[in-house]
């Protein structure tokens, strides 16, 4: 029996699924649950302030990080989208900003990390041996190859994180014993260590799962009783109907075809791995899609390389 848990519209409720058909309301005995799916928007959640350092050159004041509730500081370093080096990275700037701006979210972006993330890293190593309760987040994990972009998306998931934190243990005392997984904004779920760490991975779990539920109800498959189904509930069914999933976004350069396949091989096995930390079991894992893009406005060689990994939950 899975259960599908949907947050924040209302009273959280519980819908169980037992071999994909649907049962509302939910029964009394949810101990036996295998898992338990939520889905929940983060658009309206509490927000922490955050400590953003962008790793690269000089800017105008337009286009510095932003610093909402937070603080924000730009040091040298960073590299070309083809891994050049640009300047060797500030490691005393780092450090000075991180142990006076008093905070423990950290968001992480330098220029040029969908190809080469060493200055990010390295940052990030400084934060964590003066600050050890921190949270860091890299902005190469989110794959884009904008600056801004990234550095937004960094800033946004590091903001959430505590709030995340509170959500994931709040669902695990409602629920003890019973492993819990989230919804993603598009498809597929994350294990909750996942969503604690990225949890703008989730930031519109409910609507998607509330389309994905709407869809199943729809179809006719699902077996409904007693109740006409409420738009909570479908996003709750829609949550329990979802596999763990984890998508890896890379700048990659290759000259040739042989190169480009090592280069794939290497993303597909980072999605592989990041898929079974989103609570795949590791013999199901597998890739689902794979997308190559060259960029042509940027020298020969360079793709940008989407990959999409699936599995199935415990």
């Amino acid at each position: 029996m899975i259960l599908g848990v949907a947050l924040g519209r209302s009273t959280p409720v519980v819908v169980t699924v037992r071999d994909g058909a649907l049962e509302w309301p939910a029964g009394s005995a949810l101990g036996g649950a295998t898992r338990a799916c939520v889905a929940v928007d983060l658009g309206g959640a509490r927000t922490a302030p955050v400590a953003a350092i962008r790793v690269g050159g000089p800017c105008p004041a337009a286009l510095r990080p932003p610093e909402g509730q937070g603080t924000a500081t730009i040091v040298r370093g960073g590299h070309s989208l083809t891994g050049r080096p640009l300047a060797p990275l500030d490691t005393e700037a780092v450090r000075d900003f991180v142990t006076s701006c008093g905070l423990s979210d950290f968001a992480v972006t330098a220029t040029g990390s969908p190809m080469l993330a060493d200055h990010e890293l390295a940052v990030a190593a400084i934060i964590a041996a003066e600050v050890p309760a921190a949270r860091i987040t890299l902005s190469y994990e989110f794959g884009h190859h904008g600056l801004r972009e990234r550095e937004e998306h960094a800033i946004r998931n590091a903001a959430l994180c505590p709030e995340a934190a509170r959500i994931a243990d709040e669902v695990a005392r409602e629920l003890p014993g019973v492993p819990s997984y989230f919804a993603r904004s598009g498809s597929g779920l994350v294990s909750a260590h996942y969503f604690r760490r990225y949890p703008r991975a989730c930031d519109r779990g409910w609507t998607a799962s509330l389309a994905r539920g709407r869809a199943a109800l729809a179809s006719g498959e699902a077996v409904t009783v007693e109740e006409p189904v409420p738009d909570e509930v479908a996003a709750a069914y829609g949550a329990a109907l979802a596999r763990p999933e984890a998508q890896v976004e890379r700048i990659v350069q290759a000259r040739g075809r042989a190169e480009l396949d090592r280069a794939l091989q290497d993303v597909r096995d980072e999605a592989l791995t990041r898929v079974i930390s989103a609570g795949a079991v590791p013999g199901s894992a597998g890739i689902a899609e794979t997308t190559v893009n060259p960029l042509s406005y940027l020298p020969d060689g360079l793709y940008r390389v989407r990959v999409t990994a699936e599995g199935a939950a415990p």
